[in-house]
């Protein structure tokens, strides 16, 4: 049992090495083959006309939010670390001991790796799963549309921008060990939900929105909320009593 969990360990540790010294080659990958999917669904041919402006925007915001924010975000946590710990404790479940800085960095659980590499993977691989889902869904569109389409592509192009973004920021955070990760996290999901209600009920009152297209986008709706719902069952009370998780982000260990 020993040797199955140290070598599991080592490939998680291996993982991170990878993830940490590859990110800019990951990033740039993501740019390659995000273009040419685009370039790819902009081919099958637009809605309402030949690809404009227009059309492009949504695939350019969707290809570069991630990689920017992604830079951004390593530019932001630079001393992720090093970040004070918030004052107000919101994880309460469980008894721990508060240690100081050193302490909890020459703890042996001290760090991104183990299970926390699942996370962190998964976080990332939300961004080309959705984008995928955004780009087998909705065509893209130029020129006169109707206005039930203008407004579910606005609405759905703005979801997936924002969302990608905010999940390479929290990949970010949990990489560079930053005090706040958990609650960030927990955040990204509680809007992520509301968005998807939001964007259901401002589809769904636009005037002349066919029947199956509000089939199909109470579907896609359905589906992101459910995602984001097993990612909170799955990740949640891994965050709130992992001991990795608190003598990493919370610098305290069990009492």
């Amino acid at each position: 049992m020993k040797t199955v969990k140290n070598k599991m360990h080592a490939r998680s540790a291996a993982l991170l090495l990878t993830l940490e010294d590859r990110l800019n080659c990951i990033l740039f990958g993501w740019v390659v083959i995000a273009s040419l999917a685009a370039c790819l669904r902009l081919a099958i041919g637009p809605v309402g006309g030949p690809a404009g402006f227009e059309a492009m925007l949504p695939y350019f915001l969707l290809i570069l939010a991630p990689f920017a924010s992604t830079l951004i975000a390593l530019r932001w946590f630079a001393d992720g670390e090093d970040l004070p710990q918030p004052t107000t404790r919101l994880a309460v479940l469980g008894r721990w001991e508060k240690v100081d800085k050193a302490t909890a960095q020459a703890h042996p659980l001290y760090g991104t790796s183990g299970i926390m590499v699942s996370l962190l993977v998964g976080m990332m691989l939300n961004v080309p799963f959705r984008a995928l889902e955004y780009w087998a869904a909705l065509p893209a569109i130029s020129g006169n549309v109707p206005a039930w389409l203008s407004t579910l592509h606005m609405m759905m192009s703005f979801d997936v921008v924002v969302f990608c973004s905010l999940y390479m920021i929290a990949f970010v955070a949990a990489l560079r060990r930053v005090p706040l990760f958990p609650r960030l996290l927990v955040a990204i999901w509680v809007v992520d939900v509301g968005t998807q209600l939001f964007i259901a009920k401002m589809v769904v009152s636009t005037d002349g929105l066919p029947t199956t297209v509000a089939s199909a986008l109470h579907g896609l709706l359905e589906g992101n909320i459910k995602k984001v719902l097993v990612s909170v069952a799955l990740w949640l009370p891994y965050l709130l009593v992992s001991d990795r998780v608190n003598v990493t982000y919370r610098h305290r260990v069990a009492a």
